[in-house]
C-alpha cells in the first residue's frame, strides 16, 4: 500500500513538470496588434466571403481564403486603433496605463470568429508552462459588426465573463441578460429600428408592403419584430421571404416574387453583404421602380454603389445611425496609420521579407491614400464610444487618479470589467453622453436616410429626418427634408395598397382569403352614413335625419303632409271650395224660388238646412290639408264628424217626411201632426248632438294630435295627425253608417210613392253613393301610406258630399231652370190625382 502511495506521488510530481495547457489548433493569425499593459481584443469582417478548401480527406485541410474585401470593416478597425492611440496619449484617463489591441479578421464566417475568441482569450502560444491561470487575453473585445457573428463570439466568451462590445450587432435577442449577460452594445436594439421601420412606411400612406430578410439572427429576429408593429399599424405584408447568402436558390425565389409582385415598396431587413448579393440579381433581372426599405446594415454601405445599383436603390428609404464626427480620423486613415500601425514597409528593389510580411495586407494597400468615404462612415462614433467605455471602466478598476496615477499591479478579473461597465456614465468630447441601460444598450437615435444624387452625379446619403425612441408617442418620428427622391430615382411619391381608399359614403368590405388591406368599397345603405375615407363601418343616421344622395352626410328627413301648394292639395282644394260654391248656387237658386211649389214641397226648411250642412261638409275638407297642429287635428275629425251627422239628420227627416206627407193622405190620418216642422228641428239637433257629445268625449279622453310617423318611409318623416283614441274615430264613422243605413232603409221603402212626392227616390241613390263611398274609404284609409291617406279621406268626404248634392237637388234645379211649367201646384196635384186613380 505504501509503495502505490510513493508511485502515485512520483507520477504527480513528473505531471506538474509538463505543461498542463495546450492549444489542439493554430491560433487565428492576427491582422492588427500592438502590445500594452491593458489589452482590448477586435473582431471585424475586413474580408466579407471565405473560399473552402478541397476536402481529400487524406491530409490536413488548408486554411480558409478570404475573399471580398471591405471597406467599411476596415475603416471600424481604424477607428479602434485611433481611439486607443487617442486614449494613450491622455494625461486623465488612464494616465500611466497603456492599452494595447489585437484586432481579428474574421471574413465573415462564424467558424473564424470562434477561432478568434479562442484566440483572444487564450493569447498566441501553443502551450501553457504552468497550470492555467484562467486569465484572459484580453480585458474586453469590440466587435463584432453582424449580430450572428457576435451571438458566436458573445456564447464562447461568455463563460469566462469577458465583455464583448459590439457596435452594430442590433438583434433584439442579444437582449437577453440571462443568455448574454456579458454583452454590450453602443446601438440600440432592433426592436426600436423594427417599430419605426412600421411607423415610416405608415407616415407615407404604404399599407402594402413585402419583406424580405436574411436568415440569420439578425434579419430573423428584425422582421418578426416589423411584422408583428406593422399589424398594430394596419399594415398589410403580401409576402414575407428570406434567404441565406451561401443558398442561391432561395435567393433566385425572392427575387422571383420581388419582380411578380404588387406591392411597391420593399423592406429589406438583411446586413450589407446580403443585400449586395440580393442587388446583384434584381439588376439582372431588371427588378427597378420599387421603393426599398431599408435598416441599419446596408442603407449607407459605400460598396453598393455601382453604375447600375442606383437604379435599382435610388430613392431609398431607411434608417442609420449617426455620422462619424471624430475630430482627426480622416487624416489618421491616410497617414498615420500607415506609417505607424500597419507593420509592413514597402520599399524599393528586391526585398522578399517585406513581400512576405505584406502578402495579408495586399487588399488593403490600394485604400492607403484615399478617405473620401469618412464623410460618410457611421458606427465609428460607436466604436469610439465602446472603447471608451471599456477605459473608463479600467480607469475606474485600476483606481487612478490624475496626479498618482493607476495601480497598474492590480490584477483584473473580466467580471469585474462587466460590473463597472455597467455603471459607466461619460460624456465624450462631442457632448454625447455614454451609458448601458439594464439590457447593455444605448439610446435608439437613428437618422432617416434618403438615397439621391448630388450635382456631379454622385450618390449621396441625404439626411431627410429622425427618430427618436425617448421622445413622446407621435413625436418621435420627424421627417424634415421637403425634397426627396422616391423609389426608381422618381420624384413622384409611390402608392402602395393593395385596394385604392373607399370614398366618403362607402365602407370597406374585406375580399375573402385576403389581407384586410385588401377590399371592396360598398356604398352604404339608405340612412346610413360614413363621413371619412376607408371607413370600416357605415353609420346609421339618427330617427329624425336620413342619409343624403352621397351618403357622407346625415340630413334631416323631409317632413311630409298634404300641402295647399302641391298639385294633389290643389285639386282637393279646388273641389271642395266648387263643391261649397256649387252648394251655395243652388241655395241662392232655391231662396229665389222660395215660394215655388218644388222648392215649398218636402219642408223648405230641412232644404236649406241640408245646403248648409253640405256646405260645411265641402268646407270641413279644408281643415284636413296643410300642417297637422295640435288644433287643427282637433277640428278636422269632429267638424267632419258632426257636420255630416247634421247633414244626414237632414237628409233623414226628409225622408221621413215623405213618408209622413204619404200616410197623410190617408182617409182619416192626422200623423203630420206628430212629425210637423218643430218635430223635424228637433230630430235633426237630437241626431246632432248625439255626435257632439261622442266628439266631446273623444276630445276629453284621447284627443287627436300631431304625429311624426316614420313607419311607412325610412327617408321622409309623415306629419300627421294621430287619432289619440281609435275608438272615438271608429265611434264618430259608426254613428255617422247608422243614420244612412237608417236613411237608407226609409228611402227604400218610400221609392215606389207617387212621382211628385217621389223625393225619396233620389235620397235612396245618394244614400246609397253615400254608402258605397264610405265602405270603400275603410280599406282604403286604412292601407295608404302617409299623405295618401288624409287624401282618401278628403276624397271619401267631398264624393259623398257631391253625391248628396247631386242626386237630391239636381232633378229640382233641373225643373227650375229648364221646366219652369212643370214647377206648378196644378202639375203636382194632377199628377198625384192620376197616379191615385
Amino acid at each position: 500500500m505504501f509503495f502505490h502511495i510513493i508511485l502515485l506521488c512520483l507520477s504527480l510530481l513528473t505531471t506538474c513538470q509538463k505543461p498542463l495547457c495546450h492549444i489542439m489548433e493554430s491560433p487565428e493569425y492576427l491582422l492588427l496588434s500592438k502590445d500594452g499593459d491593458v489589452t482590448i481584443g477586435g473582431a471585424f469582417s475586413i474580408h466579407s466571403g471565405v473560399t473552402l478548401p478541397q476536402m481529400s480527406f487524406t491530409e490536413k485541410p488548408t486554411s480558409l481564403t478570404c475573399s471580398r474585401f471591405n471597406l467599411r470593416e476596415l475603416r471600424f478597425a481604424q477607428a479602434m486603433v485611433f481611439v486607443i492611440e487617442e486614449i494613450n496619449r491622455s494625461s486623465s484617463l488612464l494616465p500611466n496605463v497603456s492599452i494595447g489591441y489585437r484586432i481579428y479578421d474574421n471574413c465573415g464566417s462564424r467558424f473564424l470568429s470562434m477561432k478568434a475568441a479562442m484566440a483572444l482569450m487564450n493569447g498566441q502560444e501553443l502551450t501553457a508552462a504552468e497550470v492555467c491561470s484562467g486569465q484572459a487575453w484580453v480585458q474586453a473585445i469590440i466587435g463584432e459588426s453582424e449580430s450572428s457573428p457576435t451571438i458566436v463570439l458573445t456564447k464562447t466568451t461568455g463563460p469566462f465573463n469577458i465583455p464583448v462590445i459590439s457596435h452594430s450587432a442590433t438583434c433584439e435577442c442579444l437582449s437577453s441578460r440571462t443568455e448574454y449577460p456579458s454583452f454590450f452594445r453602443t446601438i440600440a436594439s432592433d426592436y426600436y429600428q423594427s417599430r419605426a421601420l412600421a411607423y415610416l412606411v405608415k407616415h407615407f400612406g404604404w399599407f402594402w408592403v413585402g419583406t424580405v430578410n436574411s436568415d440569420s439572427d439578425y434579419g430573423n429576429n428584425g422582421m418578426a419584430i416589423f411584422l408583428e408593429a406593422a399589424k398594430e399599424e394596419g399594415i398589410c405584408v403580401e409576402y414575407s421571404e428570406k434567404f441565406d447568402r451561401s443558398e442561391p436558390a432561395k435567393l433566385m425565389k425572392v427575387v422571383d416574387v420581388i419582380k411578380k409582385s404588387t406591392a411597391k415598396v420593399v423592406i429589406i431587413f438583411v446586413a450589407h453583404i446580403e443585400m449586395n448579393i440580393l442587388i446583384e440579381q434584381l439588376i439582372i433581372q431588371n427588378v427597378t421602380g420599387l421603393q426599398m426599405i431599408g435598416v441599419e446594415g446596408w442603407i449607407t454601405a459605400v460598396n453598393l454603389i455601382t453604375p447600375t445599383s442606383y437604379n435599382v436603390l435610388g430613392g431609398s428609404l431607411g434608417f442609420d445611425v449617426g455620422k462619424s464626427n471624430i475630430i482627426g480620423f480622416a487624416d489618421y486613415v491616410i497617414k498615420e496609420f500607415w506609417e505607424a500601425v500597419l507593420p509592413c514597409t514597402l520599399t524599393e528593389g528586391d526585398n522578399s521579407q517585406a513581400e512576405n510580411d505584406c502578402s495579408k495586407y495586399k487588399d488593403l494597400i490600394p485604400f492607403k491614400n484615399y478617405n473620401e468615404d469618412i464623410s460618410e462612415l457611421r458606427y465609428a462614433n460607436n466604436i469610439y464610444n465602446g472603447v471608451y467605455a471599456v477605459a473608463h471602466s479600467l480607469h475606474s478598476l485600476l483606481k487612478c487618479t490624475e496626479n498618482k496615477g493607476c495601480e497598474k499591479k492590480q490584477a483584473i478579473q473580466p467580471w469585474q470589467v462587466v460590473e463597472s461597465l455597467k455603471k459607466v456614465n461619460f460624456t465624450t468630447k462631442t457632448g454625447e453622453q455614454v451609458w448601458f441601460d439594464s439590457t447593455g444598450a444605448t439610446a435608439a437615435k437613428y437618422d432617416v436616410i434618403n438615397w439621391q444624387r448630388g450635382p456631379n452625379g454622385e450618390v449621396l446619403f441625404k439626411q431627410v429626418g429622425y427618430y427618436d425612441a425617448s421622445l413622446p408617442s407621435g413625436q418621435q418620428l420627424i421627417i424634415t427634408a421637403k425634397n426627396m427622391v422616391w423609389g426608381g430615382g422618381h420624384t413622384e411619391k409611390p402608392r402602395s395598397v393593395c385596394s385604392e381608399s373607399c370614398p366618403r359614403g362607402t365602407r370597406k368590405a374585406a375580399q375573402k382569403g385576403k389581407p384586410v388591406c385588401c377590399y371592396d368599397c360598398i356604398p352604404c345603405a339608405e340612412g346610413e352614413i360614413s363621413n371619412m375615407t376607408d371607413s370600416n363601418n357605415c353609420e346609421q343616421c339618427p330617427g329624425e335625419y336620413w342619409s343624403n344622395a352621397e351618403r357622407d352626410k346625415c340630413v334631416l328627413k323631409v317632413v311630409e303632409f298634404l300641402s295647399f301648394t302641391e298639385v294633389m292639395g290643389i285639386i282637393l282644394v279646388f273641389f271642395s271650395l266648387f263643391g261649397a260654391g256649387l252648394t251655395l248656387l243652388v241655395a241662392i237658386l232655391f231662396l229665389i224660388k222660395k215660394d215655388t211649389p218644388i222648392v215649398r214641397a218636402n219642408n223648405s226648411e230641412l232644404s236649406f238646412l241640408l245646403l248648409f250642412a253640405l256646405a260645411l261638409c265641402f268646407l270641413c275638407s279644408l281643415t284636413f290639408i296643410g300642417q297637422p297642429s295640435q288644433w287643427s287635428c282637433m277640428l278636422r275629425h269632429t267638424a267632419f264628424g258632426i257636420t255630416f251627422v247634421l247633414c244626414i239628420s237632414c237628409v233623414l227627416g226628409k225622408t221621413i217626411v215623405v213618408l209622413m206627407a204619404f200616410r197623410a193622405t190617408l182617409p182619416g190620418s192626422n200623423v203630420m201632426k206628430w212629425f210637423g216642422p218643430p218635430q223635424q228641428r228637433l230630430s235633426v239637433l237630437a241626431f246632432t248632438l248625439i255626435q257632439v257629445l261622442i266628439c266631446v268625449l273623444w276630445l276629453t279622453i284621447s284627443p287627436p294630435f300631431p304625429y311624426n310617423n316614420m313607419k311607412y318611409y325610412k327617408e321622409k318623416i309623415i306629419l300627421e295627425c294621430d287619432l289619440g283614441s281609435a275608438i272615438g274615430f271608429w265611434a264618430v264613422l259608426g254613428y255617422i253608417g247608422v243614420l244612412a243605413g237608417l236613411c237608407f232603409v226609409l228611402a227604400f221603402l218610400a221609392r215606389k210613392l207617387p212621382d211628385n212626392f217621389n223625393e225619396a227616390k233620389f235620397i235612396t241613390f245618394s244614400i246609397l253613393i253615400f254608402c258605397a263611398v264610405w265602405l270603400t274609404f275603410i280599406p282604403a284609409y286604412v292601407s295608404s301610406p302617409g299623405k295618401f291617406t288624409v287624401a282618401v279621406e278628403i276624397f271619401a268626404i267631398l264624393a259623398s258630399s257631391f253625391g248628396l248634392l247631386f242626386c237630391i237637388f239636381t232633378p229640382k234645379c233641373y225643373i227650375i231652370l229648364f221646366k219652369p211649367e212643370l214647377n206648378t201646384k196644378k202639375h203636382m196635384m194632377g199628377k198625384m190625382a192620376s197616379k191615385s186613380l
